[in-house]
């Protein structure tokens, strides 16, 4: 028995947002983002109680409203007057370990091998058509499976293509997505297909944290009783749903209430117009949840706070979040010259709202990161021919110690794109370089060396066909032996080691370039900690190299250690290749499936305090790196009007693609035109 809806203490945010949608699934869903054990899924698996029954077609696997049933369902046509029956709204979950099958639907293994006939078996979309779909860690899902399931949640529908079937079926449900942050976060375009958005944590009032312990408590010693007791609340609630959903069609979205939505799209920078949809439909919920049949000014304060958050155009690795300030100017703005403001209690309601949110409740200030223009100019120091130990900018001459420089705050991260390991691995599941997996896109079928955990259908009954008279075969169906089996090769993505090498020496320290170095540092380290990769940081200067921080999942350790690295001294580019070198031949011995990934950050000039080939040195430790197979990448830091082009010439010696700082960006024509020659 689930825990009820009414009884969930505080989360007025999520309780709202969850309603919005059950009134009118056009919103399109809500994703739940917060801190483990915040009672996130609790919250949404209590939602199924309070939605209204939903009439089906008797025997339709498809869940047809009789009253308007689908006419290309698969299981139809449905006749006029066809019987029907009366079930509990489904809440329908979809595991982070499904597969593509699952979720759209396969071909019907049973019927297939003993009819002879393709018949579709439905998936978790058709199970949920008309009820709830719920996805636990939505972060956590391979991204095509994501893009399925917005797809279908925009449309209404699913298509199905796969194995000689084509299906399309009606798939309108409510989505709800829940994601732990701190594993990482969703894609920008696949966060704007979720409606709303919003932000759960746990209460920091004692007496609060208390009150749920206690309900808590109540409801593990006696599941029964505790649900009598919110019996009457809970068929309230159901109620008012039910009466929402019958008003909605007849609320009116003026064309003032209109204006005030877009202005306040306009004010956040949103990108696209699905802002202005969303924000406009869950206004329109709101004005019926609350009873009214116009849109006023406050459904639409409520609507933006949930809509917005995660569509405003911000530092890509900032949280969502929306200012109140701001709001309140567009909206007093957009605001007719004679429509005076509302009461400061926002609008009359008939009876206290169970899941109403707080005037002022529910939204985070308007986050930034640390950056901007440097200060001291653009200027980015003298680059002589002297790259063995010339005057460089920061750096000290020979005949003296090198003075240490105070650590430069890193320039603000940006999103940059995906550095892949080439090949094909075969290590822990994550987002990065292409692997064989348990989970993924079907790639090819192949003859099964023990048991078949993945049948590849098709294959396996093209190897059987052309043996089916000489078994004896004449009838309907088909018959398979061992032989013909065929196990399914499936592709998706995997985790690395990206190991990373950081010149922090005199040649680097120019303010200007060390912050920027220091911001596409941080940026690729968020991007390997959001593509599951374990981040490792090793640093050079002075007379030595050391390993900052060893190889770990916490991609705040590295941050904070790249934020305070002071620079300062000679170039020791041989020995941070050589202490990179050992740090990986550990960690092939303890995690030998996760393939590596080297990320050498310089302009490659090599320097000691003596005399001496310092740049054949590097080469050497290059060259020996190389020899081992690991995969690398140079990012060249070196900029000015002459450049000698030494990163590119270690990169070569690395075997390693090179990337000048401005190349690694998401949206670089450079980058992208070397992705596309990767891929040819």
């Amino acid at each position: 028995m689930s825990f009820p809806f009414a009884a969930v203490v505080g989360m007025d945010d999520l309780r709202l947002a969850l309603l919005l949608n059950a009134v009118s699934p056009a919103v399109g869903g809500v994703l739940v983002r917060g801190e483990k054990g915040t009672a996130k899924s609790t919250t949404v698996r209590a939602l199924t109680a309070v939605l209204p029954p939903v009439d089906v077609v008797a025997g339709c696997r498809f869940g047809c409203d009789p009253a308007a049933p689908d006419p290309a369902c698969p299981d139809g046509p449905h006749e006029p007057g066809v019987a029907a029956q009366t079930r509990p709204a489904r809440l329908v979950e979809l595991p982070v370990g499904a597969s593509e099958d699952r979720l759209v639907g396969s071909l019907d293994l049973e019927r297939a091998l003993t009819e002879g006939v393709k018949a579709f078996e439905p998936g978790l979309l058709a199970a949920a058509h008309r009820g709830v779909l719920y996805v636990d860690e939505v972060n956590l899902l391979h991204d095509h499976l994501v893009d399925l399931l917005l797809d279908a949640a925009a449309m209404g529908t699913a298509y199905v293509e796969r194995e000689g079937i084509s299906v399309r079926h009606a798939a309108r449900f409510l989505l709800v997505g829940t994601m732990n942050p701190e594993e990482g976060e969703l894609r920008p375009q696949l966060l704007d297909r979720f409606g709303l958005t919003v932000e759960v944590a746990a209460p920091r009032d004692p007496d609060v944290r208390a009150e749920v312990v206690r309900r808590r408590f109540a409801s593990d010693a006696d599941p029964a009783g505790f649900a009598a007791t919110w019996a009457a609340e809970e068929t309230a609630l159901a109620g008012r749903i039910a009466a929402a959903r019958e008003l909605l069609p007849r609320v009116v979205l003026s064309d003032d209430a209109l204006r005030q939505v877009t202005a306040v799209c306009a004010a956040f920078d949103v990108d696209g117009l699905r802002a202005d949809l969303v924000t406009a439909r869950a206004a329109m919920a709101h004005a019926a949840w609350c009873g009214r049949e116009e849109v006023t000014e406050d459904d639409v304060r409520v609507a933006a706070r949930l809509a917005l958050p995660h569509r405003r155009r911000r530092n890509p690795f900032d949280a969502p979040g929306l200012d109140d300030d701001t709001l309140d100017r567009a909206l007093e703005d957009s605001r007719p010259d004679d429509d005076p403001p509302p009461p400061p209690d926002g609008p009359e309601d008939d009876g206290p709202d169970p899941a109403g949110p707080s005037p002022d409740g529910g939204s985070t200030p308007d986050g930034g990161g640390p950056g901007g223009d440097d200060p001291d100019g653009g200027r980015n120091g003298h680059f002589g021919p002297a790259a063995e130990g010339g005057s460089e900018d920061g750096e000290a001459p020979r005949s003296g110690p090198a003075p240490e420089r105070a650590a430069v705050a890193p320039a603000d991260p940006v999103r940059v794109r995906r550095l892949e390991v080439p090949g094909i691995g075969a290590g822990a599941p994550g987002r990065r370089s292409r692997a064989r997996s348990e989970r993924g896109r079907v790639v090819g079928s192949t003859r099964p060396a023990g048991p078949v955990t993945r049948l590849h259908l098709p294959a396996t009954v093209l190897a059987a066909a052309p043996h089916q008279h000489a078994r004896g075969r004449t009838g309907p169906g088909l018959r398979v032996v061992r032989d013909d089996l065929r196990q399914a090769v499936l592709e998706g993505r995997e985790g690395n080691l990206v190991l990373f090498v950081v010149d922090a020496s005199g040649s680097m320290g120019a303010r200007s370039r060390m912050a920027a170095v220091k911001g596409a540092v941080l940026s690729l380290l968020l991007d390997a900690y959001q593509r599951r990769d374990k981040v490792g940081l090793v640093t050079f200067r002075g007379g030595d190299a050391e390993l900052a921080l060893p190889p770990t999942w916490s991609v705040e350790a590295a941050a904070a250690r790249l934020t305070g690295l002071p620079t300062g001294g000679r170039t020791p580019l041989a020995a941070g290749l050589l202490r990179a070198a050992e740090v990986l031949r550990v960690e092939r011995v303890r995690d030998p499936r996760r393939r590596p990934l080297l990320v050498v950050v310089t302009d490659g000039r090599a320097t000691g305090a003596r005399g001496g080939d310092h740049l054949g040195e590097a080469r050497r430790a290059a060259a020996l790196l190389a020899g081992t197979g690991t995969s690398a990448v140079v990012v060249d830091c070196e900029s000015g009007p002459v450049r000698l082009g030494l990163a590119a010439a270690l990169g070569t010696v690395l075997g390693a693609e090179t990337l000048r700082l401005d190349e690694l960006g998401a949206d670089s024509l450079a980058g992208t035109v070397r992705a596309a020659r990767r891929v040819a």
